[in-house]
This record gives C-alpha cells, structure tokens and sequence, in this order.
C-alpha cells in the first residue's frame, strides 16, 4: 500500500527502514478498503512514521494508552521548538488518534477494562421484562433503560442502593434534572420510566413495594406537548435549498423528502435498505418498530427520483445495504443522531429555528398539512404509523381553523 502513497525512492525507502513496515502497510489498505481518501492515507502514513520512531514500540509487549500520551507530548513540543505549529493541541491529538487506532487494530493496545456498574443485572432483567412480559418496542425500551440507568448512577453516586432506596431519593433525582435544564416533558419522561422500573423491582423483591405508586413527575398541561413543527410552506423551502448539485445535498435532499412526505421517524429511515425499494412496482417499504410490522407506501415520483439520484452519482460504493451512508470515510450508515444533524443544519441553512430541529418536527409538519388538507384522523394515524387514533387525536387541536368553525356554531341561545 506504501508503495501507492509515495513516489520517491528516498521517501518510500525512508517508510520501509522505519520499523513495523508491515503492520503498517497492513493497515495502510485496511483504511482503503474502507473508503478513506488519499490524502487522509497519506496523512495517517507519515503520522504512522513518527508513532513508530517515538514509541520505539517493541516486537511483542503491548502498549499502555500513558505510553502513548506521553509520546505523543514529546512529539508535539517538537512540531513548536521546529515551528510547524504554534500550539501542542492538534499535533498531540492527531498523534494519539492515529496511534490508538493503530496499535487497537494489530491487537496490541492494553486498553483498560471497564467493569460493569453493579446494576448492570437488573437493568439486564428489567429489559427482558419489558419486551417479553409487556411488549414494548425497541425505541421504549431504550429510552426506558437510560432514563433509569442515569437514576441509578446517581444512586451509587450517593451512596444508595436500589434495595434502600426511597421516595425521597426519587424526588431529590427528579428535582436535579430540572436544575440541569430538562424540560418538563423529559422529567415526566423520566418519572414514568422510574415507576416501571420500581414497579418491576417491587415484584422481584428488590425494593419496597410503595416506591412506584408514589412516584409522581411534573404536571403536563394540555398545551405543553402539543406537537410543533415548520409550515408546509417552510417545509417546501427546505426542500427548495437542497436542490443543488452538491453531493451533499442530494443525499441530504432525498433524506428530507422521506421524512416530509412518509413521516418517517429517524429510526425507520436509518434502517432502509436498498432491498426495502421495490422499483418494478413503485413502491417502498418501511418497518415500524412500535408496531413491529412491515408498512408498505406507494414510492412518489419526486422521492423515487431523490433516491435515484443519490443512489448514481453520490452514494459512495460500499458493501453496506443500508440506503443512506456517510460520504466521507469511515464509510457507515447514518446514525438516528445524524440523520438528527442533517436535518437541523439545513433547517438552520434556511433561517428555521423551530422548538424542534430535527426529523421529528417534519414528521409533526407532514401530519399537520394533512389536517388542513381534510384528511380523517384515521386516514392520518395509519399515515404515520400509529397504532391507536389517542396518538393521532392531538393533530385535531392544532386545526385551528376548524376549532374555529366549531367555536362560531349557533347553539340557539343556550350558554
């Protein structure tokens, strides 16, 4: 792989004297393999150079994560004193990331082994129970299990455990989230998740069975979730924006219409794969892990089209069958928190700046286009995927127009 970075004898020939040529080289085409550019090989090889000359690594023994601090400190006061840089900070760094990755890919770091915290069982137990006894979805469970591991952190941070836990305990955590900046919605987020847990726990034997009925989080009142989102026409400048030639922006374009048109969530969109895409019959299919279910949407021109268009010219050649990718090396599927990124930077790209940012907000703006446009709350909670019209019946209060029809109705006098 050297031998395709560097075209001079003198340089090559520098790299081959060097120690560990091959565990470098190795790596080397590992990184290409995985879809790094050439620049970015060049710059890890001639970082690989220093690492090995400063590390004086030997043939056999590991690596201590200190060793290499300290290596690559004396390498960066080295980059000053010849003044190539004028701060220790990126020199230092680079050196480090590039040494970690390395020696972590021979097998030879001596990383530190970090024990489980000593609720790990029962968050194990509590994750069982909740898929196999009360079926809830994977997302739930998530969002379950860190709620109550940051209470349970907090719990060993004050020297409690969850058998000598009590009430007080939960309101005192409670409390110390909302000091933090948590919004209302989330501390309630947060109560609701404890009171299962404390539930369960109560059933094992684990704590004191009057710890769940009385955990109580912050009043929600009727206005404080409703759903909010940008205009349909906001919306369609959004789309508008990302119009362009940029491979950027074809991706991200393709992304925002999945979103704007299916309401998908963030999940769902991450998980696409290119066997999800029926083009023979113009269709697309999306699983819903709420309700565990495959559901089957007609594929639209202007989505399809997107999809194409990204899949041609900008999707980097990979063995991943996920749709959606990064376009710069490590090449990998985008993540929820992503897919989060790109639609927030292009709603800033445009001057939005709504309460929410992220895919979430167009899924609220698609169903609430679908409102005015006169669509039946069934019609639009089998749209978004719900399984119960509770869920869809919130887009009726934010109808304005309709509420006020209903307000200006003749009751014949009656007050």
């Amino acid at each position: 792989m050297l031998e395709k970075l560097f075209n001079y004898p003198a340089v090559l020939a520098r790299h081959r004297k060097a120690p560990l040529f091959d565990e470098r080289n190795s790596y080397l085409a590992y990184r290409a393999d995985d879809g790094c550019a050439h620049e970015t090989l060049l710059r890890i090889a001639r970082e690989l150079l220093q690492v090995v000359q400063i590390l004086n690594i030997p043939s056999t023994s590991n690596v201590t994560p200190e060793h290499i601090r300290t290596g690559a400190d004396r390498w960066a006061r080295q980059q000053c004193r010849r003044g190539r840089v004028h701060t220790l900070k990126w020199s230092r760094k680079l050196f480090i990331q590039v040494a970690t990755e390395w020696l972590r890919f021979l097998g030879r770091l001596e990383e530190v082994v970090i024990e489980p915290p000593l609720f790990a069982g029962l968050i194990e137990d509590f994750t069982k129970w909740m898929e196999s006894e009360r079926g809830l979805s994977l997302i739930t469970i998530r969002n379950y299990c860190w709620h109550v591991k940051k209470f349970l952190h907090w719990c060993e941070d004050h020297n409690r455990s969850v058998s000598t836990v009590e009430i007080l305990d939960v309101d005192t955590f409670l409390a110390s989230c909302g000091d933090k900046g948590w919004s209302r919605v989330s501390v309630a987020t947060t109560a609701k998740a404890l009171k299962a847990f404390f539930r369960y726990a109560a059933q094992r034997g684990w704590c004191l069975p009057a710890i769940a009925p009385a955990i109580q989080g912050p009043r929600l009142f009727s206005q404080e979730i409703l759903p909010s989102g940008p205009t349909w026409k906001d919306v369609n400048r959004l789309i508008d924006n990302v119009a362009t030639d940029r491979p950027q922006d074809i991706r991200d374009r393709a992304i925002i219409l999945l979103f704007a048109i299916y309401a998908l969530r963030s999940s769902e969109v991450a998980s696409l794969s290119l066997e999800d895409i029926d083009w023979e019959n113009n269709r697309i299919s999306v699983f819903r892990p709420k309700q565990r279910r495959t559901q089957t949407y007609p594929l639209t021109p202007i989505v399809g089209n997107a999809i194409i268009r990204y899949l041609r010219s900008v999707r980097p050649q990979n063995c991943r069958r996920e749709i959606f990718l990064t376009l710069k090396a490590p090449i990998k599927p985008l993540s929820v928190s992503g897919l989060y990124n790109v639609v927030s930077r292009c709603m800033a790209n445009v001057g939005l700046h709504p309460i929410h940012r992220g895919p979430h907000a167009l899924r609220h703006a698609c169903a609430m286009h679908l409102v005015t446009e006169g669509l039946s709350l069934k019609e639009i909670g089998d749209h978004l995927g719900h399984r119960s019209t509770s869920a869809t019946r919130i887009y009726a209060k934010v109808n304005l127009p309709e509420l006020r029809l209903v307000a200006d109705v003749d009751l014949g006098g009656l007050s």
